[in-house]
């Protein structure tokens, strides 16, 4: 969804994936530049490489080396916004992968997390806005479906092992 209202905005968008499949899938959504980040040596190089004159923004729902990357590869004043941090969800111990924090402040960028509800009172407006780019093609959906509550825990621990691609879903019945 973050890359096609990046692009239904007017942004170059700069994403990740974690198979081939998936960076394909992402290309077919208009994604300027696709990094397999299970593939690639080095993702910071990765990212600077795609963005030779740095990110702007940066939207995160991973956290870990992926937002250590984006911190490296920032322009000066660029804006960070955190809505999810899945890399470390499990750690037993906090990340040590965190090189680039000094970039916070010798760049002067803007981290920022949010909720959805922090900016519940913009729902009207993005709904209009969601609606027409459904209708209009710009937003697509894939989704990944198990069938039976049995299904669920495998359908939960995919969700940590990039086993889905966008929602991951459990259908408990036939309407």
């Amino acid at each position: 969804m973050a890359v096609q209202i990046a692009k239904a905005k007017g942004a170059r968008v700069i994403a990740s994936a974690g198979s081939d499949d998936k960076v394909a899938w992402v290309r077919q959504l208009g994604a300027d530049e696709v990094i397999n980040y299970k593939t690639t040596q080095d993702l910071t190089a990765a990212l600077r490489k795609a963005a030779p004159e740095g990110i702007d923004v940066y939207f995160d729902n991973v956290g870990g080396s992926h937002l250590d990357a984006a911190l490296a590869a920032a322009k000066d004043s660029a804006r960070i916004v955190i809505c999810g941090m899945i890399a470390g969800y499990n750690d037993e111990q906090p990340s040590e992968t965190m090189h680039h924090l000094s970039a916070i402040i010798i760049k002067r960028l803007s981290v920022r997390g949010f909720i959805v509800l922090d900016h519940y009172d913009l729902y009207p407006e993005f709904s209009a806005a969601m609606i027409g780019w459904l209708k209009d093609g710009k937003v697509q959906s894939r989704d990944t479906v198990y069938d039976g509550l049995d299904n669920a825990p495998k359908a939960f621990l995919g969700l940590f092992s990039g086993d889905n691609t966008g929602k991951m879903l459990v259908k408990l019945a036939d309407r």
